[in-house]
């Protein structure tokens, strides 16, 4: 039975630079460097979850059309909070504010390799 989701991928073109955009900017802690005889294996993962995202050298997915999610969501319990620190720390969204909808808060963070990160609040019930 499936007990876990290990792993995601994030296509980026540049891993030190995807590396600092994650990690200084986003606030993910690194998990896992590993050069590896073929390619660098290099994870981040917020702190306290189980799950990483593997940060690995390929073509990136590109600009996506507005309003359609990324390969990744990451979850808040304050998002309009946690965008000005993310906004201080030069993070680029693809709006000017979090916006309510039926489920919650949202907003899209873009990536140095164009990859749309979506973060999210849910709704308190």
């Amino acid at each position: 039975m499936l007990t876990n989701i290990m792993y995601v991928t994030v296509y980026v073109t540049d891993q030190d630079r995807a590396l600092e955009f994650y990690t200084e900017g986003l606030g993910l802690e690194k998990r896992i460097d590993y050069p590896g005889p073929e390619s660098r294996f290099l994870t981040v993962g917020v702190a306290g979850s189980p799950v990483e995202i593997v940060l690995w050298s390929g073509q990136p997915l590109g600009e996506r059309p507005s309003g359609d999610p990324g390969p990744l969501f990451l979850e808040s319990d304050d998002l309009r909070k946690d965008f000005e620190v993310l906004r201080r720390r030069g993070v680029t969204f693809d709006q000017p504010e979090p916006e309510d909808y039926p489920f919650g808060v949202r907003i899209e963070a873009v990536d140095p390799d164009g990859n749309r990160i979506s973060l999210r609040q849910q709704r308190r019930r």
